[in-house]
């Protein structure tokens, strides 16, 4: 898989997966266990996405935003 997202792309993904996965502890504690498992698959995608530099979704619609980054 070849990366297709800029390095500000991985940084605001990155900081809303692990805003994502601190509400879902917060959920999970509250025993709001639809939303706890909603987003914590949701964080656990975007922190995917931000360590990889690839997005399955933006390779399907064609989107690259690295631009000319190595």
């Amino acid at each position: 898989m070849s990366q297709n997202m800029s390095t500000a792309d991985r940084v605001v993904r990155g900081v809303v997966g692990i805003w994502l996965l601190a509400m879902a502890v917060g959920a999970a504690l509250d025993r709001r266990n639809v939303v706890a498992a909603i987003a914590g698959i949701a964080g656990a995608g975007l922190l995917s996405n931000s360590l990889t530099g690839h997005c399955g979704g933006n390779a399907l619609l064609g989107i690259d935003t690295s631009g000319s980054e190595p």
